[in-house]
């Protein structure tokens, strides 16, 4: 029988298909770093993170793209105070983004769309077309990063930038509760299963700083990130307070929060940037293997039931300054027993020092007396664990109560 000749409408679409493939990896090659921002559970902060991020590494003098893929609920536009629409390509068929800064360029569905409180009712097919036009349609100038907030789960929208951007590195949103953990470690499975990087994690609305006495109220849990983190062997990137200045600035679609030191979640997240540029240019000029397969560097795993406990000491025992002790006496532990103990002389005490000085030497869990909030953020940052009220006792008496779980616990009086 003779062979059938195939439609004429399916080969056109095959060309088109063909060509947008085309066009979809030319364009790639002039995106150095593509970065997904995404969460389990929505109500995290996933978009605001996404905006503020794009909009601090602008500010750096990098060239920053913003595409917005969540479809059904594009909130990018109206954060950013976002005006104007899409203007046309310099080739046929093409549209340039929404100027956002000079060296920042924006893409969204709110912009393509007359009413902005139109529901977009699509099914998959039609959700990965759009995104991948935001990629193949859209003349983005030559950029430094391609900052993408996605719509929280793991649903069509996230799988289409996977597998159209496979160098694309996720970067994933929590907060502090179990309930979003637990939606977090989903979308870390999903990561690993679609071979997706992870540049680590960001533990969101971590606490309440008291406008009266400005001790951090802890409104959800504390440590959940860091204890995340670690678990899956993932960079905790950092914690950002929860800041009412946020929502206020945010409806307003003003994000000149990024210009006010003065805010505690402005430091924080400027650290949280300066760590993602000095990852990604460190991936671009080649790492070893290990941290490429998303493993902290730096710090034993948690393997075979190995980790390490660090306490300071003065006069043999804990000492109540921590950042003034005399030594700390780092406890390999393995399998519950104390394996090995050496006692370190600290570097001069400076401010940000020692906890990443006790990351480099590898510490899992710090046992302290008295210890302040932003201290112990610190080392929440740098990946130790914290526990605070421990009794003046000796570094392996410590070390052993700590490991049959017998530690009784005090205050945490801290005199600084």
């Amino acid at each position: 029988m003779p062979k059938k000749k195939q439609p004429v409408d399916s080969k056109m679409h095959k060309d088109q298909m063909d060509m947008q493939k085309k066009e979809i990896k030319e364009r790639l090659q002039h995106i150095k770093n593509k970065i997904l921002v995404m969460s389990g559970k929505g109500g995290v902060g996933k978009s605001s993170v996404a905006a503020y991020l794009a909009v601090a590494l602008s500010k750096k003098g990098f060239t920053v793209g913003l595409m917005d893929v969540d479809l059904h609920g594009p909130s990018i536009p109206r954060m950013l105070g976002l005006k104007g629409t899409v203007g046309p390509g310099r080739v046929k068929g093409k549209a340039h983004p929404v100027k956002y800064l000079p060296n920042m360029e924006v893409i969204s569905i709110e912009v393509l769309m007359g009413d902005k409180d139109a529901a977009t009712i699509w099914r998959g097919p039609l959700k990965g077309g759009v995104i991948r036009q935001f990629i193949s349609d859209i003349e983005w100038m030559d950029l430094d990063y391609m900052i993408i907030d996605s719509p929280p789960g793991t649903g069509d929208e996230p799988l289409t930038v996977a597998q159209t951007i496979p160098d694309a590195k996720a970067l994933i949103v929590t907060t502090p509760q179990e309930i979003s953990l637990a939606d977090v470690r989903k979308s870390i499975n999903f990561c690993r299963k679609v071979k997706m990087e992870i540049l680590g994690i960001v533990e969101n609305m971590s606490g309440l700083k008291c406008p009266y006495c400005g001790k951090i109220i802890d409104i959800f849990k504390t440590q959940g990130g860091m204890l995340t983190a670690k678990k899956e062997n993932l960079r905790l990137l950092g914690t950002l307070p929860m800041e009412p200045e946020i929502v206020r600035r945010g409806d307003a679609g003003d994000l000149s929060l990024l210009d006010d030191p003065e805010l505690l979640i402005t430091r924080e997240f400027n650290k949280i940037v300066d760590e993602i540029v000095k990852i990604t240019e460190a991936l671009t000029d080649s790492v070893p293997e290990s941290q490429k397969k998303n493993e902290l560097p730096d710090i034993k795993k948690d393997s075979a039931g190995t980790k390490v406990l660090v306490v300071p000491v003065s006069g043999g025992k804990l000492s109540a300054h921590f950042g003034h002790c005399e030594h700390f006496a780092f406890i390999e532990t393995q399998n519950g027993k104390i394996k090995e103990t050496k006692m370190r002389i600290p570097p001069t005490h400076e401010p940000g020092v020692l906890p990443r000085w006790l990351n480099e030497q590898g510490a899992d869990v710090a046992i302290v007396g008295g210890m302040g909030e932003r201290a112990q953020q610190l080392l929440r940052e740098n990946g130790i664990e914290v526990i605070t009220g421990a009794p003046m006792d000796s570094p392996e008496s410590l070390a052993n109560q700590y490991l049959s779980n017998t530690l009784v616990l005090g205050e945490n009086l801290c005199d600084h």
